[in-house]
């Protein structure tokens, strides 16, 4: 058994459902922020959780291309090079992680919370975020099986050096 991979394989699944639920709570923030009374912080909790959302993400895109790519990528813009990486096949050594389609909504989340972290909550525009929201569902339930599709790739390089049964 190659350890890395099953620890790989392992992480992946298991950070899923934390991930998951930063989806719901935006949404059932955004949701009560459309009927309360003040709604700011509501708003704010919507940005906290799509901020969660993709960082938790990119955490796993980063520990992929980390441990199977053996290069992270490095330089100001390493954010954006990773949602390429990760776009992208490595003959040799694994498969695209994440579709086109995939790696462009993520590019979306990756710019909002690049504007979470430097601006007040208070700049935020309910109206921008919108969109974000609109489009989580499919693009999370997308990336979510792509994730644990990539999970079964590791779990398959895991016992790539056992013996097969006669």
């Amino acid at each position: 058994m190659i350890e890395r991979y099953r620890r790989l394989a392992e992480r992946l699944k298991s950070e899923l459902p934390d991930i998951d639920r930063e989806v719901l709570r935006a949404q059932k923030s955004w949701n009560a922020a459309q009927v309360a009374d003040d709604a700011d912080p509501f708003i704010d909790s919507v940005a906290l959780n799509l901020h969660g959302f993709y960082s938790g993400v990119e955490r796993l895109l980063e520990l992929i291309v980390t441990l199977v790519d053996e290069s992270p990528p490095d330089g100001s813009g390493w954010h954006k090079q990773l949602l390429d990486l990760a776009a992208q096949a490595v003959p040799g050594a694994r498969p695209a992680v994440l579709s086109a389609q995939s790696a462009t909504a993520l590019d979306e989340y990756r710019k909002f919370r690049h504007l979470v972290r430097n601006v007040y909550t208070s700049r935020l525009v309910p109206a921008r975020m919108k969109p974000l929201l609109d489009s989580l569902p499919d693009a999370w339930q997308r990336v979510q099986t792509e994730l644990l599709t990539f999970a079964d790739f590791a779990d398959r390089l895991s016992r790539a050096d056992e013996e097969p049964e006669a």
